[in-house]
This record gives structure tokens, sequence and C-alpha cells, in this order.
């Protein structure tokens, strides 16, 4: 059996896709199953067992000796939530109880970290964990995931595997329940599709013209395909970066969205919000090279080919993965 936690949410549902696709149906899904997001992200999937979270460890305890690998996605992504207590009980404390189970059962273990750990990028993106404990997230979220990252290097007992995921901006279907945590491109779609317009935020950074604020835009497809690979490979544990490699403007963005959507461009800019204005990243690239350096050599979507299909195969015949 395979365990997915956040089965039902964005990153994970697509991985019981992938897995289902390689016809690993014996998957036992992990989440809060309070929301619609069973309904529509896990529709029509192969899946052996629904186990809410809360009743999670109890489950394991009575059978992981049946369970052959965990990839820990679930978390609470909201980084413009301030509640610590929200991320120490959801994002840390529970990630720590996993790690814990995975080394006394012994079960290779992939988790998910992020690029929020980077802060502002002030040490660059590179996943040398040398430099880990210097970096300097800009909200609790950040935060919460960092300090798991710190926790899991500190630890003598591990998984016989185990790899943490940096991801960066990750995008593409089975991200609609997200509402304003979804990617840009998301809501790209829709605001070019209700008004044939598009509003991207006003650069308030002296170096950044508007638009020309850049990130790593990487595709959930390459995502899973990188979980995939972990679970076979299953050596050379550690932390990674996770992105396209190559950092983006909103400007490519738009034109793109605008492009696979057959529209004439058209922009607004708008001033950032207060609320994230001083905490906001005008630049992140994923250093990829230590992923490639243990093998995976698949090549990634480039953001106009993850757009098009993303636009075209899903967002409009509005579909799931």
């Amino acid at each position: 059996m395979i365990i997915v936690t956040g089965a039902a949410g964005f990153i994970g549902s697509c991985l019981v896709s992938r897995l289902n696709a390689d016809n690993f149906n014996d998957i036992i899904v992990v989440d809060n199953f309070s929301t619609a997001k069973k309904e529509n992200n896990l529709h029509g999937k192969k899946i052996k067992r629904y186990v809410d979270r809360n009743d999670f460890f109890d489950w394991l305890t009575e059978n992981y000796e049946e369970v052959e690998f965990i990839f820990h996605l679930g978390a609470r992504t909201d980084t413009t939530e301030i509640n610590k207590d929200i991320f120490d009980l959801l994002n840390l404390n529970y990630s720590k109880k996993i790690w814990e189970a995975c080394c006394e059962y012994q079960i290779p273990l992939v988790y998910a970290s992020s690029a929020a750990t980077y802060g502002a990028g002030k040490l660059g993106y590179d996943d040398d964990e040398a430099i880990l404990p210097l970096l300097n997230p800009l909200n609790a979220y950040g935060d919460s995931k960092h300090e798991f990252d710190k926790w899991v290097l500190q630890q003598t007992a591990k998984p016989f595997f185990w790899a943490g995921l940096k991801f960066f901006n990750v995008y593409g279907p089975n991200e609609y329940h997200k509402g304003r945590m979804a990617s840009v491109i998301y809501h790209a779609f829709n605001q070019i599709n209700d008004n044939g317009r598009l509003k991207l935020f006003r650069s308030h950074h002296p170096d950044f013209k508007d638009g020309e604020q850049k990130r790593d835009f990487v595709y959930v497809k390459d995502v899973v395909e990188v979980c995939y690979f972990l679970m076979h490979l299953r050596q050379h544990s550690g932390i990674y970066n996770l992105g396209s490699g190559q950092a983006r403007t909103f400007m490519d963005l738009a034109f793109n969205t605008f492009t696979a959507m057959n529209q004439e461009i058209n922009i607004d800019f708008v001033d950032t919000p207060l609320v994230i204005r001083d905490n906001y990243q005008y630049f992140t690239e994923a250093n990829m090279q230590k992923l490639k350096n243990i093998g995976f050599t698949r090549p990634f979507y480039t953001l106009e080919e993850g757009i098009t299909d993303y636009v075209q195969q899903y967002l409009n015949p509005n579909k799931y993965l």
C-alpha cells in the first residue's frame, strides 16, 4: 500500500492519478474529507481506503506492515495566515509524528517542503543543506516548513530513505478549490474568461518594472513525475528543490495565458495589497542540479507548454486530472 496525505488536495490528487496510471491502486488517501475536494479531486480514482487525518496514526499502527511508501503532502498552505498555532499543529508537529512513525516502521518517506523557506532569496535558491539554517522565511507558512526541514536534519533516527521537496510555484489541474491561494495562471484564466482583461500586481521594487517580477513556475505534472521517480529510486536521501529551474516574468505568464485562450492581450496593473507587500518575493529560481545529479533527467514542461496544456486540456473543458 502507498499512503498519500493531503490526497484530496491539489498535488496529492494529481499524484494519485499518476500512481493509478501505472496500476498502483492500493492507495490509502489521508486528508480532511469534510470539504468538496474529495468529491471532485478524487472522483474516479482507484483508492483502497479513505482515512481521516485525525485517525491516521491509529490506522498506521495497525497496518504499517503493509505500507510500502508514504508521500506526506498534507499541509496548511495559506501564506497569509498569521496564526502560528495552526501551522505548528498541521505543518510542524503532524509532520514530526509522520517522520517518527517512518523511522519506527522503516517506511520510506517523501514530504512537501516549500520555496517559501528561502524568504527574499538573499542567499539564493540553492538546496545545499549546509546553508539551510541561515535561511529567513518571510511568513508563518514558510517558517513552519523551514522549522521542519531544520528539525529533520538534526535527527539521528531517519527512515532508510527520505526526501524533502521544496516546491516552487506549482500550477495545474485540481487546484480549483484553493481560492486565493490557487496559482496566478488559474486566476488569470478566470479573469480573462470573465472580463477579457487581466490584473497584475504593480512592482514596488526599484529593480523590477511592472510585470517583470519573476517566479519559478512549475507544472504539477512535472512535480508528480519527480515524486514517482523518488519512490522507485529510494536512495540519496536529502532535501531537494522542485521547480522548473527557470524564472519567468508575470508578463510571460500573462501573454501565454491570453495566447492559449485565443484572446487579445489586455493587462491592467494594480497595487500589491499592503497585507503581502512587505513579504512579496520578486524573484525565485530553483537550482535543480542536485536532483539532476541523482538521475532525474526528464525534461520539464516549459511555461508555454504547461500553460497551453493546462488551459486547453483542463481549464477550458473544466476537467480534473
